[in-house]
């Protein structure tokens, strides 16, 4: 038998992994960790432009009870700022611009109490959820057999009121509202604590950047055990035997005693398991889709639209635009960015075209809310990780009609020696950063959990 290279073995180098590989750093547990890419950071990813510029092409953001993240930054030292909210916010419903403030936008009374009560219903229906076992809910057969999108066409009385709150869900989601079930939708907002922290800034999940970039969070952990990681080493088969597991990549074989995964749903199910997984878990994977968003950033020498007051943030029912954007200019302002998401079909329409062409469609865009300065940016770049090998999409996997009820929580389930982790895995801000290091925190915490029984 071949000796064990490492107690543990984590696949995936984005936050969960190593939020599980710090675990076991400090509980003195040996492990090494198996990165498909050349880098670290999974679906978390700051691009350095230059050395005082950098854009986050993944997660960028950290809110009100995302505990473990501002941890890390006070265990690190990492500085983060307020993301900017002041002035007007912009609203271009039906090719009709207006300005307003706050966080719901100006449109008819009728639509604006539609909208209010839609909203509260929600997060009503929310509250109800428990996010250990969404399915355990006495409604849960029928809202799982139902989609986010129906059940918001059903409830909107207007055409403003659902073209709105569908805006605001493709932001949260990052996909078409028919991809996901009504239950997915109200466990994830439950997950995030309510739809008013999910959609808010200000005491919402958007409400802090960090200092130079959200991948300085990451390196910052691994700091310690960086000579542990094997970049360029994706995994093609993991064979689980008695007492060791052999991990495969196209060129060498790993040993260890229990293994933790990380990746992706749609990168999991490519991974040949000898034996196979469970039933559930394997089933679940066949439908298990990821969220489709590009991240687009129009860079100029200065934030010049906060000298109009407005805040750079825009909601728009545009199908050729982005549905949403905001202003992701470094804390000392001393550029300004645009960034606009584009999400679902807009996403696969808009990466369709070259990037002269999408770079072109965003400055028409910006002219029309923030004039003529719009036109004259220093750089453009846009990212999706749709395109990406090894993510596949982002934000999450999506759990689409009847997942719930069919697979309930197969997917974070260990299996043998098998650990799974990912943001998938998370009760808590499912989806988000913070998921992912929870995940990762909990997978690390089954296995020692399970050596301390092993020494008794």
């Amino acid at each position: 038998m071949k000796i064990p290279d490492t107690e543990v073995i984590i696949i995936g180098a984005g936050f969960s992994g190593i939020a599980a590989a710090k675990k076991l750093h400090e509980a003195g547990i040996s492990f090494i960790i198996l990165e498909a890419r050349d880098r670290i950071g999974g679906r978390v990813y700051t691009n350095y432009l230059k050395e005082d510029l950098y854009v986050d092409l993944g997660g960028q953001w950290i809110g009100p009870t995302q505990d473990r993240m501002y941890e890390l930054c006070k265990e690190y030292g990492i500085s983060y700022f307020e993301t900017y909210d002041e002035g007007k916010n912009v609203l271009n419903l039906r090719g009709k611009i207006r300005t307003y403030k706050g966080i719901i936008p100006k449109m008819d009374p009728i639509s604006l109490i539609n909208l209010d009560i839609l909203m509260r219903k929600l997060e009503r229906m929310a509250r109800q959820i428990n996010v250990h076992s969404p399915w355990s809910h006495p409604k849960a057969p029928k809202w799982d057999q139902m989609t986010l999108e129906t059940f918001l066409r059903k409830n909107s009385k207007t055409k403003s009121c659902y073209e709105v709150i569908k805006i605001g869900c493709e932001t949260i989601f990052a996909c078409e509202l028919n991809e996901i079930s009504l239950l997915h939708a109200l466990f994830y907002i439950r997950s995030g604590t309510s739809l008013d922290c999910l959609i808010n800034i200000k005491d919402g999940a958007q409400q802090h950047r960090i200092v130079g970039g959200m991948q300085s969070i990451a390196e910052a952990m691994v700091a310690p055990f960086h000579e542990k990681i094997i970049f360029n080493c994706p995994i093609e088969k993991i064979i689980q035997g008695a007492d060791q597991l052999e991990v495969i990549s196209s060129e060498n074989s790993f040993f260890a005693k229990r293994v933790i995964l990380t990746v992706p749903p749609p990168l999991l199910k490519n991974i040949d398991f000898e034996p196979g997984l469970s039933t559930e878990k394997s089933q679940l994977l066949e439908n298990y889709p990821m969220g489709r968003v590009g991240k687009c950033f129009m860079i100029y020498d200065t934030p010049f639209w906060r000298e109009d007051n407005y805040s750079g943030q825009v909601v728009s029912d545009d199908p050729l635009t982005h549905q949403t954007l905001f202003d992701c200019s470094p804390v000392d302002g001393k550029y300004g960015i645009l960034m606009g998401f584009t999400i679902g079909n807009r996403a696969d329409e808009y990466f369709g075209r070259s990037e002269e062409d999408r770079k072109k469609r965003m400055i028409s865009q910006l002219v029309q809310y923030f004039g003529e300065r719009a036109k004259n940016p220093i750089q453009y770049i846009d990212f999706t990780m749709s395109d990406e090998t090894w993510s596949q999409g982002c934000y999450a996997g999506l759990m689409p009609i009847g997942a719930w009820s069919n697979w309930r929580d197969a997917y974070r389930k260990p299996e043998g020696n098998l650990h799974f982790a990912g943001t998938e895995a998370a009760t808590v801000w499912h989806g988000y950063i913070e998921g992912a290091v929870r995940a990762g925190e909990a997978a690390a915490s089954e296995i020692i959990e399970l050596k301390k029984k092993e020494k008794i």
